[in-house]
């Protein structure tokens, strides 16, 4: 525990590209829009090429364009979905459009996003996220979770934006690194993380990042999506630990780099 903690402290402040990207955008309400954006496309693609993608969408229609009439036309967004990954080879490339004129419905139908969630508590934004296509229609809407921590939780995990508390908060986000964390080194190394079911995969997750840090344990959630995570070159926690050789976790990890 007291190296994972270390890991975290090291990781938290680290943004990921959703954020970072929006940080680009002048006005409240273009950040936030562009964080469910992103949200809702982080997906199939490793976390350098979900930068890449966002600030070409970001390059090509900054700001208001995102949802300001009219709205580009599906060419125009395939185009630089094509032109950044090489190719159609992805997924979503076949909704990617959609998606984007759904943020941009959104934002028009609450046209300032600031105000929208300062009047709703973060289970009224879930419900409410349900309007965008692919943001998820059922529980426990993953997507929709990880947007609303990304728009609530302080600098530098996300935006900082003022909401009406609640005590039931949507689910803390399971990455694939926090995934990959718990079933290595965490407490379901004892277990098959992959046989038990997706409550019980909550549970575990937000039992340790509580205990990780009872104060601010979306902070554990953020800093352990960059385990054994692809970066630019390497896993991205390799990339800033030179090598696992600054790693708190280089003792326990079998994929620090002198195990290999």
């Amino acid at each position: 525990m007291s190296a994972a903690k270390g890991f975290v402290t090291q990781f938290s402040a680290v943004e990921d590209p959703v954020v970072s990207v929006a940080r680009r955008a002048k006005s409240p309400t273009s950040r936030i829009a562009w964080v469910l954006l992103g949200t809702v496309l982080f997906q199939d693609r490793d976390y350098s090429e979900i930068r890449a993608l966002l600030n070409a969408l970001y390059a090509k229609f900054p700001d208001e364009k995102l949802w300001s009439l009219p709205v580009p036309t599906g060419l125009e967004i395939e185009a630089v979905v094509e032109s950044t990954f090489g190719g159609r080879n992805w997924s979503l490339f076949e909704h990617v459009a959609g998606i984007f004129w759904s943020v941009g419905l959104f934002v028009r139908h609450h046209p300032n996003l600031v105000d929208w969630a300062c009047e709703r508590t973060p289970e009224e934004m879930w419900r409410d996220l349900g309007e965008i296509y692919f943001m998820g229609k059922s529980n426990p809407r993953p997507k929709a979770c990880a947007a609303i921590y990304r728009i609530i939780a302080q600098a530098p995990l996300g935006l900082g934006v003022v909401y009406r508390e609640s005590r039931k908060m949507p689910p803390l986000p399971l990455t694939m690194g926090a995934r990959r964390f718990l079933a290595i080194l965490g407490p379901a190394r004892e277990v098959s993380f992959a046989d038990l079911e997706a409550s019980e995969k909550q549970k575990m997750a937000t039992d340790f990042f509580v205990a990780a840090n009872a104060e601010n344990p979306y902070a554990v959630a953020h800093a352990l999506q960059f385990f054994l995570e692809e970066g630019c070159e390497d896993f991205i926690c390799r990339e800033r630990t030179r090598h696992c050789a600054e790693c708190p976790l280089y003792e326990f990890c079998d994929y620090a780099e002198h195990r290999r």
